[in-house]
């Protein structure tokens, strides 16, 4: 008779199990299929569990075989599912990542709705545990938990001295720059890109593994270093030893602030400043680098503009980030029904906005969209596209502006002003146009050019 109630409860969990899954990976999908397509929105069909990851591998893949000319024609070998899918299903289409919905929004008045987020109904897709072993900093807060003020700086004195002595007495050297421009972020981001490209199982986090064990021993180191930054700088500041002189200081204000009353507002504990500065070494550092690598890449094909760069670096670095943005894409996930313009989106579907079909959309920027033109930005950014349309997303736009935003333009324009009193370059015939994009868009094949000391 017990054997007889066993197999019973063993058969009804096997069928409330069946029938979760249907609902979970097949009538859950389709019924956001078909709620979209009844919008007049097409997209790709919806396969069972794993959607279009099979058709996104074999795209990449075969892209990024092989170098392209060298030519600011990038967006075919960075993003060729996204392209052949606005190709194929218009401006507003959609996709599958697994059982998750994605719809492509290609349209810079509706991108402009959701960055603006006015009724708060969108958030960052949910991430990989084993990253927020790492960061859970700024740009993965969400909410209350929102504040735009990092603190990030470093030099590149070292750098460039490095570099004369590689030149020594001869006239120039070859130089890769990509991993000069990466070194202080390297350990850090090779952990994070790793757990994102992991399958994450609930739990694994905790299963003491080499990775997990360094992952956890790298974030013990950052944070004993930071905290002892952190506590130095605010007992300064109690002192009258130094003053809110930086953004630092106005974090540890904010922190003063929010310890004196005795409700949550703004203000932030001392582990969130230190969340907020590990989160800059993650995505500051990576987006500066980024930026920077395609700087003098694109300097060194266009060497007349190396010279103009002393004067008009700010327009140079505008057409630099429209031609290749360290983010390709912006991302949001719906955690509630809502509507962006006239389209209804149900929840629990991630949004792409891609940035870099935008910035090399003729439609947009005119014929000349994918030549090096930093003139076009004389008049500011509002004024740089067709009809005056805002359709410069490098760092996103609004409340969900990239955090990083101005202290990568500032460090872009410092180290730029110390590098090109010192050096000229022209890439190397080493050197192979491989654009790609592994969570930032960087060099594939490295950046090797020819170092000149002036």
């Amino acid at each position: 008779m017990g054997g007889f109630v066993l197999y019973y409860c063993f058969v009804i969990c096997s069928l409330l199990l069946v029938l979760y899954g249907v609902g979970r990976f097949w009538v859950k999908p389709k019924r956001v299929e078909r709620k979209l397509k009844q919008q007049g929105i097409a997209g790709r069909p919806y396969k069972l569990l794993i959607g279009d990851v099979k058709e996104f591998v074999r795209l990449i893949t075969e892209a990024w075989s092989k170098p392209i000319n060298l030519s600011h024609q990038i967006v075919q070998r960075v993003d060729p599912f996204t392209l052949d899918n606005v190709q194929k299903y218009r401006k507003i289409s959609f996709c599958w990542a697994g059982t998750t919905p994605r719809l492509i929004i290609k349209d810079p008045e509706l991108m402009t709705q959701v960055l603006s987020n006015k009724q708060g109904h969108f958030q960052k897709p949910p991430l990989n545990p084993l990253i927020l072993i790492l960061t859970r900093g700024l740009t993965t807060l969400e909410g209350e938990d929102w504040v735009m003020i990092p603190e990030f700086a470093t030099s590149c004195r070292n750098m460039i001295q490095q570099w004369n002595q590689m030149i020594g007495s001869q006239e120039s050297c070859e130089l890769d720059v990509w991993p000069q421009f990466q070194k202080l972020t390297a350990d850090l981001i090779q952990l994070t890109l790793e757990a994102m490209q992991t399958l994450y199982i609930p739990g694994f986090r905790f299963v003491p593994t080499k990775k997990n064990k360094r992952r956890r021993r790298l974030n013990t180191e950052i944070t004993a270093m930071l905290r002892n930054v952190i506590e130095g700088k605010a007992n300064a500041l109690k002192t009258g030893k130094s003053r809110v002189d930086d953004l630092l200081g106005l974090l540890l204000q904010y922190c003063e602030n929010e310890n004196e009353s005795s409700t949550r507002t703004i203000g932030l504990t001392i582990e969130e400043v230190i969340e907020e500065c590990k989160a800059f070494y993650l995505a500051g550092q990576e987006t500066t680098s980024s930026l920077l690598t395609w700087t003098v890449v694109v300097l060194a094909m266009h060497p007349d503009w190396q010279e103009k760069a002393r004067q008009e670096v700010t327009m140079i670095l505008y057409e630099v980030l429209r031609l290749y943005p360290p983010a390709i894409a912006q991302y949001q996930h719906t955690y509630k029904q809502t509507k962006i313009g006239e389209i209804s989106v149900p929840a629990g579907v991630d949004l792409i906005l891609p940035t870099l079909l935008v910035h090399h959309d003729p439609e947009l920027w005119g014929n000349d969209v994918d030549e090096f033109k930093p003139g076009r930005f004389s008049e500011g950014v509002s004024k740089a596209s067709n009809n005056d349309q805002l359709a410069f997303f490098p760092f996103g736009w609004g409340p969900r502006t990239c955090i990083g935003q101005n202290f990568a333009m500032l460090e872009a324009k410092l180290a730029l002003a110390m590098i090109l009193p010192n050096f000229s370059f022209q890439l190397s015939p080493s050197y192979s146009h491989a654009p790609h994009t592994v969570m930032i868009l960087q060099p594939q094949h490295g950046a090797q050019i020819i170092l000149h000391k002036l």
